[in-house]
C-alpha cells in the first residue's frame, strides 16, 4: 500500500519542496498551512493545532505512516515559539495515537543551524516544560529589551525542538511503539525566510561568518527534502533522537573535531 505522509509548512520553502518530492515518488500526501494548503489552519494558536490534528484523521480516514513538521517562522516574536515550538509538539502529540496504527511510522522535524547558536535558557526550558503562557511572556520580555535580545528566539525554539526529540525519541510512545523521531538541522536554504539575509553581497558576508558553508555553500529546499524523505522512510529502522546538521559543513567548521564531552 501506499504510504501517506502529513507535511506541515506544506505552501513554501522546505515544506513545498518536500511535498512536491514525496508526491513525485508516488506518495499519498496531506499539506498543513496556514493557506494555500490541503488543510489550512494556524499552528501557533491551541485551537489551530487541534483543529488541525482533527482535519488531518479526517482527510487521512485514520490511516498516516509519516509525519514531517517544517511549518515554522524566524521572525524575533512570540509568535516564532508558538509556531516553531508547540505547533510541532502539540501537532504530534495530537497525531500520535493515530501514527502508532501503522507499522512504519515515522516523524522528522526541521530544526536549524540556529540550533547550536547563542539562546535564552530561559525560554529553552520553558518550552521544554510545556509551558506556553511562560515562553510567550519570556520571548516577549525579550523583545522589549532590545533587537539583540529578541534575535535570540529563534535560535531558542530550534534548541528546544532538537532537545525534545532528543527527549522523547526514547520514550515508550514513540522507541517503544517503534516510531524513530528525528530533526534535521538545515545551514542557509535559499527560501523566502531568509531571502533578505542573503540579498545582498554584505547581508551574505555577515550570514557566511555565522554559519560557513564550504561545502557546496547555501541549500536549495530539495537538498532538505532528500533527508527527510529517507528519515521518513520504511528504511530508516534504527536512527532516532537525531538532530542531523545538513550545513555544507557548518557545524564542524564552528565546533571543531571533538565535540564529546570527557
Amino acid at each position: 500500500m501506499t504510504r501517506l505522509y502529513v507535511v506541515t509548512g506544506a505552501a513554501s520553502g522546505i515544506g513545498a519542496a518536500t511535498y512536491k518530492l514525496l508526491e513525485d515518488r508516488g506518495k499519498d500526501v496531506i499539506g498543513v498551512d496556514i493557506h494555500n494548503s490541503d488543510i489550512n489552519v494556524d499552528l501557533s494558536t491551541a485551537e489551530g493545532r487541534k483543529a488541525g490534528v482533527a482535519a488531518v484523521i479526517k482527510e487521512s480516514k485514520g490511516k498516516i505512516d509519516a509525519v514531517i513538521a517544517c511549518a515554522g517562522l524566524a521572525t524575533p516574536s512570540p509568535k516564532t515559539v508558538s509556531v516553531n515550538f508547540f505547533g510541532v509538539t502539540e501537532f504530534l502529540e495530537g497525531l500520535l495515537p493515530t501514527l502508532t496504527e501503522s507499522s512504519s511510522a515515522r516523524v522528522a522535524i526541521t530544526s536549524s543551524m540556529a540550533s547550536l547558536m547563542p539562546n535564552s535558557p530561559a525560554l529553552v526550558e520553558a518550552m521544554l516544560n510545556d509551558n506556553e503562557n511562560s515562553a510567550l511572556s519570556i520571548a516577549q520580555g525579550l523583545c522589549d529589551e532590545g533587537d539583540v535580545r529578541a534575535a535570540l528566539i529563534y535560535g531558542s525554539t530550534k534548541r528546544a525542538l532538537s532537545r525534545w526529540v532528543r527527549r522523547e525519541c526514547i520514550k515508550p510512545y514513540w522507541a517503544g511503539a517503534g516510531i524513530p523521531l528525528n530533526a534535521v538541522g538545515p545551514g542557509i536554504v535559499e527560501t523566502p525566510m531568509v531571502a533578505d539575509m542573503i540579498a545582498t553581497e554584505e547581508a551574505r558576508a555577515a550570514i557566511d561568518a555565522m554559519v560557513p558553508m564550504p561545502l557546496h555553500h547555501y541549500m536549495k529546499p530539495i537538498q532538505v527534502a532528500y533527508l527527510l524523505a529517507w528519515l521518513t522512510s520504511k528504511e530508516n529502522t534504527h536512527t532516532t533522537g537525531q538532530t542531523i546538521y545538513i550545513d555544507g559543513g557548518s557545524d564542524a567548521a564552528l565546533r571543531g573535531d571533538n565535540i564529546w564531552s570527557a
